[in-house]
């Protein structure tokens, strides 16, 4: 049984990834040329699109292999180890680094917000780092309880 649940959840995080790709490759180029468009006197805005969006992806990718290596230490008995709070701790950076390069495109945000007149894209922009930081927390907690766990039973183990 539990080598299914892990294996769905493996094809889980697979399949989170598709997405966020096809968005890399297809709208951000479109959305740094709109960008480039509706704000001309910033000649270097296009460019700050690519390198947020596009940038905020790697740490989004090297979190989901270490979710992938966490669901492989689950499978392989070593889930209560120092190798599962280092990548809960990496999870961790990835998700505050994903949020603080979403809070520097928020100003963009307000400016589009402000041209449209539509103040809903303002929340819209807001979701990815919240939900990031809500992911960073998260992380940080499962990271704190495995580690006590593991001194628990490091404790266990010396004491008998």
């Amino acid at each position: 049984m539990e080598k299914v649940t892990t294996l769905f959840l493996k094809i889980a995080v697979i399949l989170l990834g598709v997405p966020v790709l096809g968005l890399c490759i297809f709208l951000v180029p479109d959305l740094a040329d709109l960008s480039a468009k509706l704000l001309p006197e910033f000649s270097f805005i296009k460019y700050f699109v690519l390198i947020v969006f596009d940038g905020s992806a790697i740490p989004f990718y090297f979190a989901l292999y270490q979710a992938f290596k966490l669901l492989r230490y689950i499978d392989k008995n070593k889930s209560f180890s120092n190798l599962s709070v280092k990548a809960l701790k990496k999870i961790k950076f990835c998700a505050i680094t994903i949020s603080i390069l979403h809070v520097l495109v928020l100003p963009l945000y307000y400016i589009f917000a402000e041209i449209d007149n539509a103040p809903g894209v303002i929340f819209v922009g807001m979701a990815v780092p919240f939900a990031s930081m809500v992911i960073a927390v998260f992380a940080a907690v499962l990271q704190k309880l495995l580690q006590e766990a593991i001194d628990i039973k490091s404790e266990n183990d010396l004491t008998v």
